[in-house]
């Protein structure tokens, strides 16, 4: 049986402590929307774990995890996770992590606007993490998002990368007063996270409808709670993706 876990408020239900429970049972634990705006706090023992991308089922032996379509990724800070793992005696197999290919990428612009954005409505502000989610979302949907994909192309990622410049950098500089963000350091970071994270990177989709197949427990862990749901919840105060059931299936790839 797979099972989606839901948080019925805004994100704050203790989904970590159950998730870690039902992870127990599950063969494979997908992560399908959000970024790292969210997160689980895990103890183990006396040990805490605070994971933001990385599904905490990483944290038990023997248990795959999935990075799916839907989670808007800031590669920096998943990089970062997974070393803390390795450093800790976790994910000693790379390839108990997957990672979806068609994930959008979370940009220095991204966070950039995110900040100015808030500082700029003042007293009407949405109260973001200002960690670039909500403008990665934007790009996502009107269609100039760059995907994890494009990491490990360096001749489209460079084409993309220069158009999406162009328009945020103006934006930034015009509109908010804000800086620029360079192209060539960016371009040479990038491609670097994209190189460390080439062997993580999969076709998830396929990945989890063929272990559903094959008779796994998926278990699909969501992000935040129904009330931060973009099309259901307490707008405009919300989140940029979709926090209900429904998410988890357009996030991994998975129909109902």
């Amino acid at each position: 049986m797979n099972t989606i876990l839901v948080g019925a408020q805004w994100g704050d239900e203790g989904k970590g402590k159950i998730i870690d429970v039902l992870t127990a049972e599950a063969d494979v634990v997908v992560r399908t929307q959000g970024g790292n705006n969210a997160g689980h706090t895990v103890y183990i023992g006396k040990q805490k774990f605070v994971l933001h991308l990385v599904p905490s089922g990483i944290l038990r032996k023997g248990k795959l995890c999935v990075i799916g379509n839907g989670v808007v990724v800031d590669p920096k800070v998943l990089l970062s996770e997974i070393d803390r793992l390795k450093e800790r005696g976790y994910l000693k197999d790379d390839s108990q992590l997957k990672i979806g290919l068609l994930a959008n990428v979370i940009l220095p612009y991204h966070i950039l606007l995110d900040k100015a954005r808030e500082e700029r409505l003042g007293d009407r502000k949405i109260g973001t993490t200002a960690r670039g989610i909500g403008p990665c979302y934007e790009d996502k949907i009107a269609r100039t998002g760059i995907r994890l994909c494009d990491l490990v192309r360096p001749n489209a990622f460079a084409e993309k990368l220069r158009a999406s410049l162009e328009l945020k950098n103006y934006l930034s500089k015009n509109y908010y007063g804000a800086g620029e963000v360079p192209f060539q350091a960016t371009y040479e970071e990038y491609l670097a996270y994209g190189e460390r994270l080439k062997v993580h990177l999969i076709d998830t989709s396929h990945f989890i409808n063929d272990e559903i197949q094959r008779g796994a427990k998926v278990l699909f862990e969501g992000a935040q709670g129904t009330l931060l749901d973009i099309d259901h919840g307490t707008y405009p105060f919300v989140t940029s993706s979709n926090t209900t059931a429904g998410g988890a299936c357009t996030g991994s790839g998975v129909s109902p």
